[in-house]
């Protein structure tokens, strides 16, 4: 679907919904396949500074306390706002002239990336958890400058009719590179100690795989073309002091959304949009551990069968925006992903079954992902400016994950006061001020003001 902006009411008239097939084929236009490359490298370096590090510093004898620690090297990937208008405005020597505003950082951006894996990889958690920690520090910092790039870029070089099929590509390679990441990482090094190889030097070179592979999004970088909007606000700026263009960025990247129609209901949908899904998606490890299920079945169906069900949901959410308007998928994600909630309250009635956890798991997952894929969808479509595009979408990704860090802190204490039935039963009434105020911007002309839905 391509969206006209500022289209009178008026002129906003029914159109075609879009067959199957022709749902399935927007899979394979080749700027969705671009993103979908992306979407891996993007996923790739996450668990580097997270999880499969944690491992490799436990494997290495560091006390649990200094490795608690180590959630604050997560930093950079809640504060990037911050520098995204520097992406937005600041040209790469050399980079950005040869390959254009957004490639030029995308590759700028990766080859900093791969050069912090390999940084990190040199580093050894026993001898120095300090330089471990600068060296984690620094793959997250290129790691979500990345991001910011790949979401301008995403945004910019998809029409609104690949916006949504993107967007599930995306997830689902964010996820295998993730995988990758971790299950990967770990398999490797164990092969190369059975290769004869020592604990640490195993762990050096399975970081070191994982460099090289940030090389294939660097390749497909290289491959894709400058979005034209990108290009046009290149031209646009050329004449501008570098000062100029940061600051235009920055203040205008807040400004004009603050001015828009019914601003702040807008945040506050964003901020409360996935807090049913944050919610109780908190507590789903305590729960499935309280309930009685052994960590083998935590691994093998929560994170095993919940990564099948989350890439098929976000393929279902793709197909699910494409066919319907922005403000029928918006209803469809809400409800699904409020409702499915139920699934984990049968669960703590029926006990200890993995036929059960595993049914209760999929829906979960299958409905957040098209609620997710439908959400950022939405996010998209209010990124208009590519003056701006990488500040406001990083800020706004910022404040949707209001929900998941601090609004849902409290949900241990309310399902310790509640029990585990009526806690999943309260998660799905906390959706209740997103529906609302899906509600009142549906009746504002909110989602229509975004402009025509034409397929």
């Amino acid at each position: 679907m391509t969206i006209t902006p500022d289209l009178p009411e008026a002129s906003l008239v029914p159109t075609p919904r879009a067959s199957w097939r022709e749902s399935m084929a927007v899979y394979l236009q080749p700027r969705v396949l671009i993103v979908l490359v992306l979407g891996f490298s993007s996923g790739l370096p996450l668990a580097l500074s997270g999880s499969t590090l944690l491992v490799w510093m436990r494997e290495s004898g560091v006390d649990l306390g200094t490795i608690g620690l180590f959630a604050l090297v997560g930093t950079p990937y809640t504060l990037k706002f911050l520098w995204a208008p520097l992406v937005d405005a600041l040209h790469v020597p050399l980079f950005t002239r040869r390959f254009g505003r957004r490639r030029g950082w995308l590759v700028f951006a990766q080859l900093l990336l791969i050069s912090a894996i390999l940084l990190l990889a040199l580093t050894d958690p026993a001898r120095s958890p300090l330089f471990v920690a600068l060296g984690a520090l620094l793959v997250a910092a290129m790691s979500s400058t990345q991001d910011i790039v790949v979401d301008a870029f995403r945004v910019e070089s998809l029409p609104e009719s690949e916006q949504a099929a993107g967007m599930a590509s995306y997830v689902a390679a964010y996820r295998i590179g993730m995988l990758i990441s971790t299950a990967g990482v770990l398999f490797l090094v164990s092969a190369f100690e059975s290769s004869g190889l020592a604990r640490s030097t195993a762990w050096m070179w399975g970081y070191v795989a994982m460099a090289a592979m940030v090389l294939i999004g660097t390749v497909t970088a290289l491959a894709a073309t400058e979005p034209e909007q990108s290009a046009l606000a290149e031209a646009a700026t050329r004449g501008d002091s570098a000062f100029r263009r940061v600051t235009q960025a920055a203040v205008g990247a807040f400004s004009e959304f603050l001015m828009r129609r019914d601003a702040w209901a807008a945040l506050a949908f964003v901020v409360l949009f996935k807090f049913t899904d944050a919610f109780s998606g908190t507590m789903t490890a305590p729960f499935v551990i309280d309930l009685g299920f052994t960590r083998n079945d935590y691994a093998a169906i929560v994170k095993g069968v919940g990564l099948a069900a989350t890439l098929i949901g976000g393929f279902a959410g793709g197909f699910v925006a494409r066919r319907y308007s922005l403000t029928a998928s918006l209803w469809i994600g809400a409800v699904l992903q409020a409702l499915s909630n139920l699934a984990f309250a049968w669960l703590a009635l029926v006990g200890v079954n993995q036929w059960a956890l595993a049914l209760a798991i999929s829906v979960e997952n299958f409905t957040g992902a098209i609620g997710t894929v439908i959400f950022v969808a939405y996010l998209s479509a209010l990124c208009k400016n590519p003056l701006h595009t990488a500040t406001q979408y990083a800020l706004l990704t910022a404040l949707a994950a209001v929900g998941r860090t601090y609004l849902s802190a409290g949900a241990g204490y309310v399902a310790q006061a509640t029990g585990w039935p009526m806690f999943f039963s309260i998660s799905v009434a906390v959706a209740a001020p997103s529906l609302f105020l899906l509600v009142y911007l549906q009746r504002r002309g909110h989602f229509e003001s975004l402009g025509k839905v034409r397929i």
